[in-house]
């Protein structure tokens, strides 16, 4: 029987049976791979087995990575046979296209828990419900909830472009449907979700599908990179800030401060209807820890009373809004919270409103025209 690692003259190759065994396929795949030219074993051994170098198991890789994905046979080739692209390149997109699978996901367990709780209540479910769960128009939903209500708040922008400084090229990571990203610059845009690729308008900057955490750029490529709203989203924030201190001169992350003791009580929202909002961001970076990752320093950024940008926070002096369905779905706190804790959110605060109980409680806030609710700006 030929050993697992040949040596001599076909050194540091690995069997067939040895791929098969580690990549968890059969040897009748790989010899498939092989015959229609997709993973041929780079040498022989002496018995005339195939041997697999390293570079042929990293192409073996990245093929059964795009199958176990859904690529077919034909796509997989032109992928990994694309010039252009080496192996940290398969290895960003591949990420940003998992990262999707994930949110996806994450969607549809919002939506079987929603349908849950409905037949918990004896509602009915229309068939056209039960295979929205099964369709990508789940996520298009969810997805397409922003631009209804998520846009270009002028006040936020101002600071956010003040801090952007001289800069002329701008990577803005975690762009979604493009708000905040400043006209009068040379912008690239990063987004790892489709749904929010298509959303962009007609003739916003160009966007890249990728990850904050594995930026597909050179060191230094741009003058400043900035992040809106959406650390919070990233698997690994820090290692998304260092990615953005890489690649970038100066770096702009308005983001959340969750250091203060007792953040959560300065906003009435999470403080009398959603404690279940610090759970959220329980494992978040503090605000010092993201600071210290890329060197930067705070600013506090007030949310005015009529902001434009649905933002969680923005309707901290129209607690009216938050009842509505439309507005909560372009807030992903929601779907992390989860059915119940909504539900039971919205109920209260709808008694309370009725009741004048709300307006009792927070008649102070009546005269102000902004509120610092947490929201940072980090600045390097």
């Amino acid at each position: 029987m030929a050993s697992d690692c040949i040596v001599g003259a076909v050194e540091d190759h690995w069997t067939v049976g040895r791929v098969a065994e580690l990549a968890g396929v059969s040897v009748r795949t790989l010899h498939h791979y092989d015959e229609i030219g997709l993973v041929r074993p780079s040498a022989r051994t002496a018995a005339g087995y195939r041997a697999y170098s390293a570079a042929d198991v990293e192409r073996l890789r990245e093929v059964l990575a795009y199958r176990r994905l859904g690529f077919g046979l034909r796509e997989v080739a032109e992928l990994v046979d694309d010039p252009a692209t080496d192996a940290v390149a398969h290895l960003r997109r591949l990420r940003g296209l998992l990262l999707e699978r994930r949110d996806r996901a994450d969607a549809m367990v919002t939506a079987i828990e929603r349908e849950l709780e409905a037949r918990a209540r004896g509602q009915r479910v229309t068939p056209e419900e039960q295979l929205k769960m099964l369709g990508t128009r789940l996520y298009d939903a969810i997805g397409g909830a922003y631009p209804a209500t998520r846009r270009t708040e002028p006040r936020i922008a101002a600071q956010i472009w003040d801090a952007l400084g001289d800069a002329q090229t701008v990577l803005n990571v975690g762009a979604g449907t493009g708000s905040y990203e400043p006209a009068d610059r040379h912008v690239t845009a990063v987004e790892p979700s489709a749904v929010m690729r298509r959303q962009r308008p007609a003739g916003s900057a160009p966007c890249v599908a990728a990850a904050a955490e594995s930026l597909p750029f050179e060191d230094r490529s741009f003058d400043v990179a900035m992040a809106v709203s959406t650390v919070h989203h990233w698997g690994d924030p820090i290692a998304g800030l260092r990615e953005m201190r890489r690649v970038a001169r100066r770096v702009v992350v308005l983001t959340f401060d969750t250091d203060e003791p007792g953040w959560q009580d300065r906003f009435w929202l999470t403080r009398d209807y959603l404690p279940e909002f610090a759970a959220v961001l329980a494992e978040f970076p503090s605000l010092a820890g993201m600071a210290d990752a890329i060197g930067a320093r705070a600013e506090p950024v007030p949310v005015p009373w009529d902001c434009a940008d649905g933002l969680f926070e923005a309707y901290w002096r129209r607690p009216g809004a938050y009842v509505e369905d439309h507005v909560r779905r372009a807030m992903s706190v929601w779907t992390r919270v989860g059915p119940k804790a909504e539900q039971r959110a919205v109920r209260s605060l709808s008694e309370d409103l009725e009741s004048g109980r709300w307006a009792e409680r927070n008649s102070d806030l009546a005269g102000l025209d902004a509120a610092d609710l947490g929201l940072r700006l980090l600045i390097a």
